[in-house]
């Protein structure tokens, strides 16, 4: 082997691709989404027949917010239902995909700048399964979850992700799941169909121009951004998740976006595919 990331390819178990997968950020919502049959889960499942078939899942969720880093490393990963004040039909359900000790032990070694813990207790929470739920209704390929180390900044989530690059010339489809703009504390019910407060609509339009752009560094510092990305992320958990996602893209990449739709006037759904 002629360097380090040669060998880090090798070690993984899954033949490497001529093709690069591609790479998600799903603005995740609602869990009701998991059950539902509407305009953004539909997106889900055709974006799942849109990309090749993956090898495996590894969602970073917003959902799991962890000191270090953990990544799920059982045969078979429970549902985790972590919401309350939902219908029970809700709670009934259970999304059966296997997990893969095998490659979460391979990703751990991927990743050198900090120690990852295998985790045998989490499983997949709502920002996982609602969304894969719908993409891969069989359950029939591994899904794992990495978490998010709650006391590191924009920069480390973002240099961590450029070292799972790997897995995606294994066929590994990395998905961030979180929301853009998630501000619950003003949301707007009478706004939940469709509509967001001008300071939701001008962060978010800023955001996507960012992306679009291949401009990261101020998404990184998105506390520099101004008064508008301070309400549209009171708490980092469900913005880290894109960092993981542009971490990901190389120079040469195409980027697109989807769902791209403000609800309850301070959330936005705008999702994110790269290559």
């Amino acid at each position: 082997m002629s360097d380090l990331s040669q060998f880090k390819a090798f070690a993984i178990g899954l033949p490497i691709l001529d093709y690069l997968m591609p790479v998600l950020f799903i603005g995740h919502g609602s869990p009701m989404n998991g059950i539902e049959d509407n305009e953004f889960s539909e997106k889900w499942s055709s974006m799942a027949r849109d990309i090749p078939q993956p090898s495996a899942v590894l969602v970073i969720s917003a959902h799991w917010f962890t000191k270090g880093t953990h990544i799920t490393a059982m045969e078979f990963p429970q549902t985790i239902h972590d919401f309350g004040g939902f219908p029970q039909e809700l709670f009934d359900v259970k999304y059966p995909a296997p997990g893969s000790p095998d490659l979460a032990y391979e990703t751990k070694k991927l990743i050198t700048s900090t120690e990852v813990g295998l985790d045998h207790d989490w499983g997949l929470d709502h920002g996982a399964w609602t969304v894969v739920k719908h993409m891969y209704p069989e359950s029939n390929v591994p899904v794992l979850q990495l978490s998010i180390d709650y006391t590191k900044d924009g920069r480390y989530h973002y240099d961590l992700a450029k070292e799972l690059y790997q897995l995606r010339k294994r066929g590994v489809l990395i998905m961030g799941s979180g929301n853009m703009v998630h501000n619950l504390r003003i949301m707007n019910w009478e706004m939940i169909n469709g509509g967001g407060y001008d300071w939701a609509l001008e962060i978010n339009d800023r955001f996507k121009g960012l992306i679009l752009n291949n401009e990261h560094q101020p998404l990184v510092n998105y506390q520099s951004l101004g008064k508008e990305a301070i309400l549209a992320i009171p708490t980092p958990e469900h913005y880290l998740p894109l960092l993981y996602t542009l971490g990901l893209k190389n120079d040469t990449e195409s980027v697109s976006l989807f769902n791209d739709k403000a609800i309850g006037g301070s959330l936005t759904m705008t999702s994110v595919r790269v290559g």
